[in-house]
């Protein structure tokens, strides 16, 4: 498939315009002093007028090369590695915990983004979860949809309650069984289940989801956001929270969960804090791990054009030697 329009690979316009006034000017300095030169010597430049026409032409045509006209656009098929990354990150209360500046779940936010930018070939999804778990966005090539999700991440986007691993993981499996059916086709898939969490978790377990994930192949790389120290809960009014009791809560960062899940599964554990960057070797782990097939997709490619104004511009440079020249016969 093919449609005709007219884009821009580098829509460059403001510099390429400052580059043709500047180009301009030198070219009227160049006409005036040749003509001062002529008057002087009492002579007449042969192909003046044409020399110029040919040399505004050819910058004209090298400059529009430098934008890259793209005219048209293609379908064309690309392989890509069967890989899905499920996100999966903890909006509960704790995650407003300062103990890494400027809080849990706003650091979380800033390296996830930078995170999913490293995937532009890969299938992402986004889970939040706290008291209980829901699909923000299921698995999409849209990076600038995930991208959006992220940012507008918060720990009020959930009802107030305890919180669970054990519901996203469940909800993320839900979605690598395939829907029963003789006319089902599954396509194997590499599954990357990345949790962003301070580990907080109330007493449930895990061991049965885990053993189920790991049969479908699914690999759990967590990511523990806090501090063993742990530090007071601030409220949005001022002060910090406090529980029934009237004492101060304190949110640490609980890492056994958090290890069960990547020990069980095959994949890895990985700190975020003030000291430590945790993404760093996450995404080199996700990167490095293979997909399990190969699938075709069509993606929609704009045509550069560049040789054919690239070309004329040289062909007309050339004529310009040409003319140029002068063959001297004895």
């Amino acid at each position: 498939m093919f449609s005709i329009l007219l884009t821009w690979a580098y829509p460059y316009f403001v510099a390429v315009g400052l580059a043709m006034a500047v180009g301009l000017l030198l070219l009227v300095r160049l006409w005036r002093r040749s003509s001062r030169l002529s008057q002087a010597l009492g002579t007449r430049p042969r192909h003046r007028g044409w020399k110029l026409m040919l040399r505004v032409l050819a910058a004209a045509l090298l400059l529009g090369a430098a934008l890259g006209p793209s005219l048209g656009v293609s379908q064309r098929p690309v392989r890509t590695a069967g890989k899905d990354v499920w996100l999966l990150v903890d909006v509960s209360r704790s995650m407003d915990a300062p103990d890494v500046a400027p809080t849990r779940l706003l650091r979380a936010q800033a390296e996830l983004q930078e995170l999913v930018s490293q995937f532009p070939a890969d299938r992402l999804g986004l889970v939040v979860f706290g008291a209980e778990a829901v699909v923000q966005c299921p698995l999409t090539y849209d990076q600038e949809a995930i991208q959006v999700f992220i940012s507008t991440l918060q720990t009020n986007l959930l009802p107030p309650g305890p919180t669970t691993l054990r519901a996203p993981l469940e909800l993320v499996l839900s979605r690598l069984t395939p829907a029963p059916g003789p006319a089902s086709v599954v396509v194997p898939r590499a599954t990357a289940v990345v949790v962003v969490s301070d580990g907080e978790d109330f007493g449930e377990n895990l061991e049965p989801v885990l053993r189920t994930l790991g049969r479908t192949g699914a690999r759990v790389y967590a990511v523990g956001v806090g501090t063993a120290a742990g530090t007071n809960l601030p409220k949005a009014g001022g002060g910090f929270l406090k529980d029934i009791h009237g004492q101060l809560v304190l949110s640490r960062l609980h890492e056994a969960s958090l290890l069960q899940l990547a020990a069980q599964t095959g994949g890895q554990y990985v700190e975020l804090n003030n000291q430590q960057n945790g993404f760093e070797p996450l995404l080199r782990a996700l990167q490095t791990m293979p997909g399990a097939a190969e699938q075709v997709r069509t993606v929609a490619v704009a045509d550069n054009r560049y040789r054919y104004p690239l070309a004329s511009a040289l062909l007309l440079l050339a004529l310009d030697v040409v003319l140029t020249v002068t063959i001297i016969r004895p």
